[in-house]
């Protein structure tokens, strides 16, 4: 895929952050020392972590060179590196490893979650949200589209992402033994939108991404134009005009 858009993301900064407070909030970790936030994105999710421990060392890791920049330019004087965290350890004695929204987007997470949780320290925390959201009508149209022509042949890799996320069972059975205590919940957000382009332009910056990428300029906008006809179909205004956007996501807090 092409770079991320920061700019696009931030769009709807509020709504994206909110599970990043709420996973935080749940954190047990009064006085860490060095914190890392993976998939820091633009840095709002950084912004937080250095709120909340002041005096520690934080440190932002993403693949996105735009994402960085952007919160290099939001937090100055703060480290920010690139990195794939499928080939990236945290340094020795590291107290919180947070990630919002990022390990959906990782091959084999449940391994890469093993494997960081197992490298903190006692008392270290582990603490994941990621979209459950693969089953609702944003992905599920999305698929949709995709099967028609003339994208079927462009877009056959994007639409065979059918498969959701595992089980909080199985998320419990992979941790837990390297736990001493482990945390796993469902939210599921009803976001305020202006209309169905505004949700149109809020998968833009996240799911959407695999299906208008590999399109060419024209057949990007006949993809868009027939997905946001069909996402009018499926949120319809409520009694003031708005739309509400459904959102369930999953929250981990690995303490070791």
């Amino acid at each position: 895929m092409a770079d991320w858009s920061a700019q696009q993301y931030l769009k709807f900064e509020d709504e994206r952050t909110r599970p990043a407070r709420d996973l935080l909030a749940q954190i047990p970790i009064s006085d860490a020392r060095r914190v890392v936030d993976i998939g820091c994105g633009p840095g709002n999710s950084t912004e937080l972590l250095l709120k909340r421990w002041p005096q520690a060392s934080v440190t932002g890791v993403d693949t996105s060179a735009d994402m960085l920049r952007q919160a290099r330019e939001r937090l100055p004087g703060h480290t920010f590196i690139e990195a794939n965290i499928a080939h990236w350890a945290p340094r020795e004695n590291t107290d919180v490893l947070f990630a919002n929204a990022v390990f959906q987007w990782v091959p084999g997470h449940l391994k890469q979650l093993q494997r960081l949780l197992g490298a903190l320290p006692t008392g270290g925390a582990l603490a994941v949200q990621m979209p459950d959201n693969i089953d609702e009508p944003t992905h599920v149209l999305m698929r949709e589209v995709a099967h028609l022509e003339p994208f079927r042949k462009k877009l056959s890799e994007a639409a065979r992402l059918r498969d959701g996320l595992p089980k909080p069972g199985v998320y419990y059975d992979t941790l837990k033994p390297l736990c001493s205590r482990l945390e796993i919940w469902h939210t599921i957000y009803n976001h305020v939108i202006d209309d169905a382009t505004g949700i149109v332009e809020w998968v833009k910056g996240t799911g959407l991404r695999p299906f208008v990428d590999p399109l060419e300029p024209p057949e990007r906008k006949q993809y868009l134009a027939e997905y946001t006809a069909r996402i009018a179909a499926s949120y319809l205004p409520q009694a003031d005009g708005k739309v509400l956007l459904r959102f369930p996501r999953i929250f981990i807090v690995a303490v070791r």
